[in-house]
Parts: C-alpha cells; sequence; structure tokens
C-alpha cells in the first residue's frame, strides 16, 4: 500500500499546475510546426540554471531570466537570411545545452544534481515552487488570452495577418516570451530534456477529438493532467523516474487516443 506524504501532493498539484499552462501553449507549438524551437528554448535553462548559482538567487528566476534572454535572441535571428531556420536552431539548441553543462561545471561550491535538471525531480518541489509555477501559470494563460486572436491569425497565415494590421514580429516575440516562462517553471518538474515534450504530446493527442481551437486548448490541458496523475502514480508504485513516468503516460494516452480515433473512423 503506497501512502500518500506531502510530497505527493506537492507534486501533483505542481505537475497539474504545468500541464494546465503547457497544454494551451502547445496547441500553438503543434499548430505554428515549433517543436524543434521550443527544445532549443528549452535547452537554454542550464544557462539559467548556471546563472542563478552564480547571483545566489533563486533558480527558477535565473531560468526564466535566461529562457527570456534567448527568446528574444532566437526571434532576433530568425529574421537573418544566411541560415535556414531549422540549422540555426540546431545550432543554437545544442550549443545553449553545452554552454549551461560547462558552466554548471565551475559551480565548483555548489552541489549539483544535474539529472535533476535534466529529467526534472517532481517528487522535490516546495512551496516556493508551486508558487512559481501557479504564478508564472497564471502570468503565460492571461497572456495567451490576451494574443490569442492574432496569434491564432499569424498561425493560420502570416501574409495574411500581416496585411490585417497585425504586428507579426510583436505577437511572435510575445508567444515567444510565454514559452520561456512556461519552460522556466516547467523545468524542476519533468526536466529540461522532457518539457518539449509535455507541451507537444498532449496536445497532439487533444487535436484528433477537438473540434475548435479552443477546445484542443482545454482538452491538451486536460490529457496533460491525467499523463501527470498517471505517471506519478505509476512513479510511486514501480520507483521509476517520476518525469519520464509523466512523459510516458502522455505518449500512451496519444497512443490510446490515435487508436480510439482510427477506430471511430472506421465505424
Amino acid at each position: 500500500m503506497i501512502h500518500l506524504d506531502d510530497f505527493f501532493w506537492f507534486a501533483l498539484l505542481g505537475g497539474v499546475g504545468v500541464a494546465i499552462t503547457a497544454g494551451p501553449l502547445g496547441c500553438f507549438v503543434v499548430w505554428r510546426r515549433m517543436a524543434y524551437f521550443g527544445d532549443s528554448l528549452a535547452h537554454s535553462a542550464l544557462i539559467g540554471v548556471a546563472l542563478g548559482l552564480a547571483l545566489s538567487i533563486d533558480t527558477t528566476l535565473g531560468v526564466l531570466i535566461g529562457c527570456v534572454a534567448f527568446a528574444v535572441i532566437i526571434t532576433l535571428l530568425q529574421d537573418q537570411n544566411r541560415l535556414a531556420t531549422d540549422t540555426l536552431l540546431g545550432i543554437l539548441a545544442h550549443s545553449s545545452l553545452a554552454l549551461g553543462l560547462v558552466a554548471v561545471s565551475f559551480q565548483d561550491n555548489v552541489r549539483i544534481d544535474l539529472m535533476a535538471y535534466l529529467f526534472g525531480d517532481i517528487l522535490a518541489i516546495d512551496v516556493t515552487d508551486l508558487a512559481w509555477v501557479y504564478g508564472g501559470g497564471t502570468v503565460a494563460l492571461l497572456g495567451l488570452a490576451y494574443i490569442w486572436r492574432p496569434l491564432l491569425a499569424l498561425s493560420v497565415h502570416a501574409d495574411i495577418a500581416r496585411a490585417e494590421g497585425i504586428p507579426v514580429r510583436a505577437v511572435r516575440l510575445a508567444f515567444t516570451l510565454l514559452l520561456a516562462i512556461v519552460i522556466a517553471i516547467a523545468m524542476k518538474i519533468v526536466g529540461v530534456l522532457l518539457i518539449v515534450s509535455m507541451l507537444i504530446i498532449p496536445a497532439a493527442t487533444a487535436r484528433r477529438f477537438a473540434k475548435s481551437p479552443e477546445q484542443m486548448a482545454f482538452l491538451a490541458a486536460t490529457v496533460g493532467a491525467v499523463a501527470v496523475i498517471i505517471g506519478l502514480a505509476a512513479s510511486l508504485q514501480w520507483n521509476t523516474p517520476s518525469g519520464p513516468s509523466i512523459v510516458s503516460a502522455a505518449f500512451a494516452l496519444f497512443l490510446l487516443g490515435n487508436a480510439a480515433g482510427a477506430a471511430f473512423n472506421r465505424a
């Protein structure tokens, strides 16, 4: 029999909070085919960790600063024509991860668990982490609600959106900054290497069943929350890593959703 202590409820609340925030933003990542973009942004989180440790500030704040700075750099560099976007993102993604690992290695006076940063440690979150998750999540969702219509128009057709007077660059930058917030608050939950999975997989699962963008956003958040519950339960039952267990649960729901959708279409 599993005894559910406070750490489990903290983990559950934190994971569900991340899922509710990541689901709607993940829909735009899927619609706009920005998976690699999100991956590049997530890899910059380790530089933020090193920054937080060097400045002796909260690690989540350091990650947020690092991700926001990286988001601005990526958005500005996208306007250049010398390199293809996927090449540029590939360079930035792996370079930022390597630089982050090197920078963290210089923190000799601090004991660092790199595995926790790479794959998350949801069972170690505390009240402060929950405050970051729900505070940052609220800001991200309010920001997304504010730019929802122009971002949706931009996702459908950028040229038409520009012709209608929508400030494309500003909307794109705003969305990138919202992604940076989500990555910063989610890092301790699922880790740098799995953050994008929680953005993409629930949204991809919801896409098959949704009949409107708003419905897809709601379903994505729901799928993510269910994946958190299943993944945490599995982690406690079989003593598996929590972050990867949550992502594995999300993948299982994706497979089930596709199977159910295919069976429904044949009926």
